[in-house]
């Protein structure tokens, strides 16, 4: 709300007791007539005092959960006239004229079933209330409007603040946004499921269902409403049988079904309405029951609409999936940063997961050591903390390579140092070509080769694995990683020990 914000009412402040309530014979609903009408020509007062011609429509409400439910609803909820597009015009973000934002104002006074914010930059705002409360804000002290409302028959009190001044859900949740990670990370979800849903939120309790394919994605991106909440959902159609057999035996649920012409449909019913679902959705060839109690029944994601420019200027907050937890934290991440995690699991195929903050990122065979080893058990175990760096954070995938081998002292050149020595290890592997022998006294030291050509004719045939020879390191191929040696029979029998 802007600085200077008034309480406007039709209740006179003389008429309340101690303790603040009203006792006077004012109804708390409205008349239809000429205090409804004083409402509106105040808010047309103050606007014209800011220098408001337009406002913007913010966290737009429709259906029966939107309001207090104190006058019937009304076709369209009191916005057929209002919204050339229909009722999706009734966006956030919407800019509309005074004449449309008072005629907004009129259906939130007469509870009709829709309610938003009504806003102008943070230069004025329109908020309406229970019973007929209304708190304006602008960012000068409007005395003129002050005057008219006075003179109108309503009560103006300045206050600090609107009590339906927006605020967040959870303040420190940062919102994923349909930007273009979101976009590839949707194509990739339908490739790997073939088909998925998409719901779009463009009000609250209004929803449209998507069934996306790889042909029709953009076709549908172009079409959803301005600033929507997108939730992506598995394939959650069913048989029709299976659905009806999941409805919970009482309380909220959301019934979303497929028509024979493929229209999806959704609403929400509670179990005084199931048998009548069940009847409508005897037609349907489709059908699939979405739990409405929080962490339940999640989408796969979520976003919300940034504005054309890639600002996400949309305020509300769409329920985080652990998805969106793992976006949240992949975007904190770096190429080349250092983290800290904890081993879960060594793969049987050879991959290593590692618990970073929640998220399960993965160290691949090559990156586990910069010596050799046989099994990353041999390097790592269940449980450990290991430290590594962040080789790459593939927002798509929702993947994190990392590596314990770039935090590691490259042997490698100070291996080239050793040519020309010789030294005396075991044989650790016989191959058509030659042998494999381990040129240093630990585990996971280095191995070279003695090609065939290398050896003599008679000690092919007689040599075995575990038995110590004498080589000489001729060759460390830096590019290859390799280290090439000969045999040095000679000195097989006299020289013990390592260099």
């Amino acid at each position: 709300m802007p600085p200077f914000v008034y309480r406007i009412t039709k209740y006179d402040p003389a008429h309340r007791d101690e303790r603040g309530h009203y006792t006077g014979a004012e109804d708390t609903v409205s008349d239809h007539g000429p205090v409804e009408e004083a409402y509106l020509a105040a808010i047309a007062a103050f606007a014209e005092a800011a220098g408001t011609d337009r406002l913007e429509v913010r966290e737009p409400q429709v259906g029966g959960f939107a309001r207090f439910g104190l006058e019937p609803p009304v076709d369209g909820y009191g916005l057929a006239d209002l919204f050339p597009a229909g009722p999706a015009g009734f966006h956030d973000g919407a800019l509309v004229p005074i004449a449309v934002g008072l005629e907004l104002v009129r259906s939130m006074l007469r509870d009709n079933g829709a309610w938003c914010r009504l806003e102008a930059e943070g230069a004025f705002a329109v908020h309406v209330g229970w019973d007929q409360y209304l708190y304006i804000g602008s960012n000068l002290p409007c005395e003129t409007a002050l005057a008219r409302t006075r003179a109108l028959g309503l009560f103006p009190e300045r206050i600090d603040a609107s009590p339906y001044d927006f605020a967040p859900d959870d303040a420190a949740y940062v919102q994923r946004p349909a930007d273009a990670d979101f976009w590839a990370r949707l194509h990739w979800t339908v490739s790997s499921h073939r088909a998925v849903f998409l719901e779009e939120v463009f009000a609250v309790n209004v929803s449209r269902w998507h069934r996306l394919t790889r042909d029709n994605i953009e076709t549908v991106r172009s079409q959803l409403v301005p600033r929507s909440q997108l939730a992506v959902w598995p394939d959650l159609l069913t048989d029709v049988d299976t659905a009806v057999a999941a409805l919970p035996d009482e309380d909220l649920a959301k019934i979303v079904w497929e028509d024979e012409d493929g229209q999806i449909t959704s609403t929400v019913v509670d179990e005084t309405q199931f048998a009548a679902v069940t009847s409508q959705l005897a037609g349907a060839r489709a059908a699939g029951v979405v739990s409405m109690y929080a962490g339940e029944d999640l989408p796969l994601f979520t976003a919300v609409l940034p504005d054309s420019d890639g600002v996400l200027r949309a305020r509300w907050q769409t329920e985080p999936t652990p998805g969106d937890r793992d976006w949240a934290f992949l975007k904190t991440l770096r190429r080349g940063q250092v983290v800290t995690g904890t081993v879960t699991t060594i793969a049987s195929f050879g991959v290593t997961f590692v618990d970073i903050g929640g998220f399960a990122a993965m160290i691949n065979l090559p990156e586990l050591s910069q010596r050799p080893f046989d099994h990353p058990s041999d390097v790592v175990s269940v449980g450990q903390e290991v430290t590594a760096e962040v080789l790459d954070v593939d927002m798509v995938r929702e993947r994190v390579p990392l590596s314990l081998r770039a935090l590691q002292e490259d042997p490698w050149p100070q291996m080239a140092q050793r040519i020309g020595q010789m030294v005396i290890g075991p044989v650790t592997k016989i191959v058509p070509f030659g042998v494999l022998v381990r040129i240093e006294d630990r585990a996971d030291g280095f191995q070279g080769l003695v090609h065939t050509s290398e050896l003599d004719e008679s000690f092919r045939d007689v040599v075995e694995v575990g038995d110590a020879i004498t080589v000489k390191i001729i060759d460390v191929d830096l590019a290859r990683r390799r280290i090439v040696l000969s045999h040095v029979p000679a000195l097989t029998s006299t020289t013990d020990g390592w260099p």
